[in-house]
C-alpha cells in the first residue's frame, strides 16, 4: 500500500456488559452507552466492549492502529487479550498501535471503559475531578461514543499536521511531526494548486479569506517519503481580534450573533446522528440569523467543526469544566485544552476559547490561588495560541474576570415581568460596570475588551408531539425534577394542562404551544433591541441554539423543529437593526403617542437612508437617516402621532421600514401596541373605600365613592374583621392585593416572611352563622421576588382569559409588554385545579406548567363575595396607564357580576 492510507470502520454493533447487572447485550458503537439502554440512562460506572475483525491484508509490511475518536472517560484497550494501552479523557481522539505478530486470521478487540462515580475509584479519580461539562445537568456520558477504526500506515508516517495561515501576507507555516522534507502542496477554494514546496513555509499570493459570508478552504496535502504517507488537511485565512473596544474579523468590525449550543442530540445524546444532520441544523442556524455558536463546555464531534468550517459558522469552544478545583482537576483541564488545540487548531471557525464557565468547579471569589491560577492559564493559552481570543472566566453574577480578550457577562430576566431589572442591567453593563472585574485588585482590566452579554434568552415550550421519537414520548421527559423547583419536569404536561382547565383560557393544547413560543420571541426581540441600542455593547449569546432535554428555551427544539417564529426571527437577529424605543405599549384612542427609532448598523456601515414607520389604520412618516458608520447606532429622533379613534380595544401594529438609494431595503421591524378605546363614565357603579388614597383613586377615575354600607361593591387593599361580617352578609369586595400596604389585618404582605394568608381563618362570628365549611377561605399570598415565580431563566406563563368583564381585553392570552406597568409582584394561592376553569380568571405557570398560581379570582364569603387581583392597579395617577384603568373596571364588574345570596338582614336573630 502507497499513498492514501487505508482505513476500515469499526463502527457497528459490539458485544457489551455493564458491571451494573452483567447482562450480555449489543451496543452500537458510536454511542454513550446512557442512550441505548434504558434501564443503564442513569448509570455510570464501569463496562466492557468487544468485537472481532479479521486481519487486514493492509496489515502486510504497514503498521496496523487501532483508533477511537473518544471514549469516555477512562479506557484499557486490548487485542486477543492483550493489553495496547489505556488512555484517560472523554472527549480527545487516542490510538494504539498492534503489533504485528499479535494479528490472526480472526482478531477481538476489548475496550474496558471506566466513567468515574462521585467517589474515587481504584485508580484515586473522582467524577468531580474530571472534566464533565453538562453530564452533571442532563445525565452521565459513557463509553465509546465516537468512531473506531483501523488504519493502516507506512513506517513513515505523520502524526502532527499544525497550520498557521497569515491573512495578510499569505505565508503559510506547517508543523509536521516525522520527516520534515515533506512535499507539501496547497489547492484553493476551487481546487487549483495555488502554492508547492519541499518545506514548511509557503505563500499563497492574493489569499482568499475565511468568513461565515465566504467560507473559502484550502486543502493542504502532505506527501512524505516520496509517496508512502499522504494526508490531506483543511484550513483558511482568518484573523480575529480586538481593538478599542470592537472585535475585528479579518480586520473588518464584525458584531456577534450567537447562541449558546450545547451539542446535545435526541437519541444520541452527544453523538450526531449523521453528517447530513448537523449540515442541516447549521443552516438552520444562518437562517436564524446567527453567525456564531458558542458549543458550551463540550468538545465536539470533529464532524461539527468541519460543518462550520465548509457552510460557515464561527464557533466559540470551551473546556469542559470540573466539579472541584484540585491540582489534579487543574492539570486535567490544561491537557484537554492541549488536546484540543493538536485536534481542532487547524479549523479557522474557532475563534474564541474559553477556560471556565461561570466560574463553575473553580472558587474565584473565596480563593486567590485560583484567580492565579485563571491568570496564569490565560497567558499560557494566549501564548500557546495568539490566533484567537481568550476568556478565563465566562461569568454571572457573583463570579468575574481576572484577566480577559472579552468583558462578557450573563445574566436572565424575562419580560414583562422583569422589564426595568433588564434594562437596568444592559444599562449598567454598556456603561462599563465594575461588576464583571475581579474586586480583589488582581484583575488586569484593560479597559478596552469588547462588551458581550454572552448569555441571556427566556424559555418556550417544545410541541410534545414533535419530539417524540418513533411515535413515543422521548426518555428525558422523564428527567429534570432537581431543577427549577420542579417546574423543568416535562413529562405529564397536558395532564397538568387539562387538570388546570387552560383549554378555556387558551383554544387547545397546540395554541397554548404556540402562545408560548411567541412570548419567548417577544422576550429575544425585546432584550436584543435593548441591547442593540446601546453601542457599546458588541454582541451576545441567545441562551440558547436548541432545546436541550428538559431545558426548554432553544430556537429549535430537541429535534431541531424550528418554532413558530422561526421565519421571523433573522429580522431582529442580523447585523442591521431598527430599534424602537418605546416607553408605554398602551395608549387610548384620541391621544398623542411616541415612540423613538435608532438604527444598529453592526458590522457593515450604512449609506443614508430613510426610515418609514406606517400604522395599520393610515398614520405614518419618514425620517432622514445619514450615512452610519460600523458598529454603531443612528439616533433617528422621536416619531408622534394621534392615535386613531376606535369603538372596541385592539392591538395595533406599526411597521417600520429602512430603504437606502433606488429603495433597495436595509431593515424591517414592527412594534405592537394595546389601543383602547375611551372609557364610558357616565354608569359606574357607586364604591364604597375606608382607604382615602384608594378613594382617591377611584374618584379619579370617575367612580362616586359612598359609604361602604350604600355601595354596590367596597374596595380595599386590606380586610379586617369588619369587611368579613360584611361580606358574610351579603356585601361585594373588590381587593386589591398589590402588597402597597403593610396594614396588620388579614389582607397583608409580611416583608419578613415568604408566605403570609391574606384572609385568614378567624372562625365565627359572633351573631352570625358560619359559612358551609365553619371557616373563611385561606388565599395565600406569596411575593414573588426569590421565588420561581418572579420570572427569570425558568420563564413563567401569565395568562388572563379573555371572557365576561375581560373580553375586550387587546391582545393575549398571554400578558405582554402593555402589561409592563401592572405586572403582579406577588400571587395567590389556595386554589384548587378544577376553580382554574371558573372563579380563577388570570393566573401563570412556570416551565412545563408547573406550580399554578393566581393572580385575577373571586370566592365566594358567606352571602356575599370578594375579587381579588395581585395586579397593581394604582402604582400610576389615575389614567396614566389605560391598562390599569381597564383591570381596576374589570375588577368592580367581576365583583357585581358573581353569583351571590341575596343580602342578610342585619336584624335577622343569630
Amino acid at each position: 500500500m502507497a499513498g492514501e492510507r487505508w482505513v476500515q470502520s469499526l463502527d457497528g454493533y459490539w458485544d457489551f456488559r455493564h458491571d451494573a447487572d452483567g447482562l450480555a447485550r449489543q451496543a452500537m458503537v458510536p454511542m454513550p452507552w446512557q442512550a441505548l439502554f434504558a434501564d443503564l440512562r442513569q448509570t455510570s460506572g464501569r463496562a466492557v466492549y468487544s468485537r472481532s475483525f479479521p486481519r487486514p491484508q493492509a496489515a502486510d509490511g504497514h503498521q496496523l492502529f487501532v483508533c477511537f475518536g473518544a471514549v469516555s472517560y477512562l479506557a484499557e484497550v486490548r487485542v486477543n487479550g492483550q493489553l495496547l494501552g489505556s488512555h484517560e479523557g472523554g472527549y480527545l481522539p487516542f490510538e494504539f498501535p498492534i503489533p504485528a505478530d499479535l494479528l490472526r486470521d480472526a482478531n477481538t478487540v476489548e475496550v474496558t471503559c471506566l466513567l468515574p462515580e462521585g467517589n474515587p475509584d481504584t485508580a484515586g479519580i473522582s467524577f468531580a475531578e474530571i472534566p464533565h461539562g453538562k453530564q452533571s445537568w442532563y445525565g452521565p456520558i459513557g463509553g465509546i461514543w465516537q468512531s473506531v477504526r483501523l488504519e493502516a500506515r507506512a513506517a513513515i508516517a505523520l502524526s502532527r499536521c499544525a497550520i498557521t495561515a497569515d491573512p495578510k501576507t499569505g505565508v503559510v507555516t506547517v508543523d509536521l511531526s516525522g520527516d520534515t522534507a515533506a512535499e507539501v502542496t496547497i489547492t484553493g477554494p476551487d481546487g487549483t494548486e495555488v502554492a508547492r514546496a519541499t518545506g514548511i513555509v509557503l505563500t499563497v499570493a492574493q489569499p482568499m479569506l475565511w468568513s461565515p459570508d465566504a467560507p473559502n478552504l484550502y486543502r493542504l496535502t502532505v506527501n512524505l517519503g516520496n509517496g508512502a504517507d499522504v494526508t490531506h488537511h483543511s484550513f483558511g485565512f482568518r484573523s480575529i481580534e480586538t481593538r478599542d473596544g470592537q472585535i475585528l474579523l479579518n480586520g473588518q468590525p464584525f458584531y456577534m450573533r450567537a447562541a449558546l449550543d450545547q451539542d446535545y442530540y435526541p437519541e444520541g445524546i452527544c453523538t450526531p446522528p449523521s453528517l447530513a444532520y448537523l449540515e442541516d441544523q447549521l443552516r438552520k442556524a444562518k437562517a436564524l440569523g446567527l453567525n456564531m455558536l458558542r458549543c458550551h463546555i463540550k468538545v465536539p464531534d470533529p464532524r461539527y467543526y468541519e460543518v462550520a468550517d465548509r457552510l460557515g459558522m464561527l464557533i466559540w469552544t470551551e473546556i469542559p469544566n470540573v466539579g472541584t478545583f484540585t491540582d489534579a482537576s487543574a492539570r486535567r483541564m490544561v491537557e484537554t485544552m492541549e488536546g484540543i488545540l493538536a485536534r481542532d487548531g487547524n479549523h479557522p471557525c474557532i475563534v474564541i476559547w474559553t477556560l471556565i464557565n461561570e466560574d463553575w468547579g473553580t472558587r474565584l471569589c473565596e480563593d486567590a490561588s485560583h484567580r492565579t491560577w485563571l491568570k496564569q492559564t490565560f497567558n499560557w493559552l494566549k501564548a500557546k495560541d495568539p490566533t484567537r481570543l481568550v476568556v478565563d472566566n465566562s461569568p454571572c453574577h457573583g463570579n468575574f474576570h481576572v484577566k480577559s480578550d472579552l468583558n462578557d457577562f450573563h445574566y436572565y430576566r424575562s419580560v414583562p415581568e422583569r422589564r426595568a431589572e433588564w434594562d437596568a442591567l444592559t444599562a449598567e453593563f454598556a456603561g462599563g460596570a465594575d461588576w464583571t472585574y475581579t474586586p480583589f485588585g488582581d484583575g488586569e482590566r484593560q479597559g478596552d475588551e469588547p462588551l458581550i452579554v454572552s448569555e441571556f434568552g427566556v424559555w418556550g415550550l417544545p410541541d410534545p408531539a414533535k419530539v417524540k421519537i418513533n411515535g413515543d414520548e422521548p426518555w428525558w421527559m422523564e428527567t429534570g425534577q432537581g431543577w427549577g423547583d420542579g417546574a423543568a419536569y416535562p413529562h405529564g404536561i397536558e395532564a397538568r394542562f387539562a387538570a388546570l382547565r387552560l383549554g378555556t383560557v387558551f383554544k387547545d393544547f397546540t395554541s397554548f404551544i404556540e402562545q408560548v413560543q411567541w412570548y419567548q420571541f417577544a422576550n429575544l426581540k425585546y432584550q436584543i433591541e435593548t441591547m442593540r441600542a446601546r453601542p457599546q455593547i458588541q454582541g451576545y449569546v441567545i441562551t440558547e441554539f436548541t432545546d436541550v432535554h428538559w431545558e426548554s428555551n432553544g430556537l429549535l427544539d430537541m429535534n431541531r423543529n424550528p418554532r413558530v417564529f422561526h421565519d421571523r426571527f433573522a429580522s431582529i437577529n442580523a447585523d442591521v437593526v431598527i430599534v424602537p424605543q418605546v416607553t408605554r405599549y398602551a395608549g387610548v384612542a384620541g391621544d398623542g403617542f411616541s415612540f423613538g427609532v435608532k438604527v444598529a448598523t453592526g458590522g457593515v456601515a450604512l449609506p443614508a437612508a430613510d426610515l418609514t414607520w406606517q400604522t395599520e389604520t393610515g398614520q405614518g412618516g419618514t425620517v432622514a437617516m445619514p450615512a452610519t458608520a460600523p458598529l454603531s447606532t443612528a439616533d433617528l429622533g422621536m416619531a408622534n402621532f394621534t392615535l386613531p379613534e376606535v369603538d372596541a380595544n385592539r392591538m395595533l401594529n406599526i411597521s417600520l421600514t429602512l430603504r437606502a438609494g433606488g429603495g433597495r431595503v436595509l431593515a424591517t421591524n414592527e412594534i405592537s401596541i394595546a389601543l383602547y378605546a375611551r372609557r364610558q363614565t357616565g354608569t359606574l357603579p357607586t364604591l364604597g373605600c375606608t382607604d382615602p388614597d384608594l378613594a382617591a383613586h377611584a374618584t379619579a377615575l370617575g367612580y362616586a365613592v359612598v359609604p361602604p354600607d350604600q355601595a354596590q361593591v367596597t374596595l380595599a387593599h386590606a380586610l379586617d374583621k369588619a369587611d368579613i361580617l360584611r361580606m358574610q352578609r351579603g356585601a361585594r369586595y373588590v381587593v386589591l392585593a398589590d402588597g402597597s400596604t403593610k396594614t396588620q389585618g388579614n389582607l397583608r404582605l409580611d416583608l419578613g416572611r415568604r408566605e403570609q394568608p391574606f384572609i385568614q381563618i378567624i372562625g365565627e362570628v359572633p351573631g352570625l352563622p358560619p359559612n358551609k365549611e365553619g371557616q373563611l377561605p385561606n388565599i395565600p399570598l406569596t411575593e414573588r421576588h426569590g421565588t420561581m415565580w418572579r420570572g427569570d431563566w425558568i420563564a413563567g406563563f401569565s395568562w388572563i382569559r379573555r371572557d365576561g368583564c375581560f373580553a375586550d381585553l387587546p391582545g393575549g392570552p398571554l400578558i405582554d409588554l402593555s402589561f409592563d406597568n401592572v405586572v403582579p409582584h406577588h400571587v395567590m394561592g389556595g386554589f384548587r385545579t378544577w376553580e382554574y376553569g371558573g372563579p380563577v380568571h388570570s393566573g401563570l405557570v412556570v416551565g412545563w406548567v408547573h406550580k399554578p398560581a393566581v393572580l385575577i379570582a373571586e370566592r365566594r364569603v358567606g352571602r356575599g363575595g370578594l375579587a381579588a387581583t395581585t395586579f397593581r392597579l394604582c402604582t400610576e395617577s389615575a389614567g396614566a396607564d389605560p391598562v390599569a384603568s381597564y383591570l381596576f373596571d374589570a375588577m368592580i364588574r367581576l365583583a357585581l357580576d358573581m353569583v351571590c345570596e341575596a343580602p342578610m338582614s342585619p336584624a335577622r336573630p343569630a
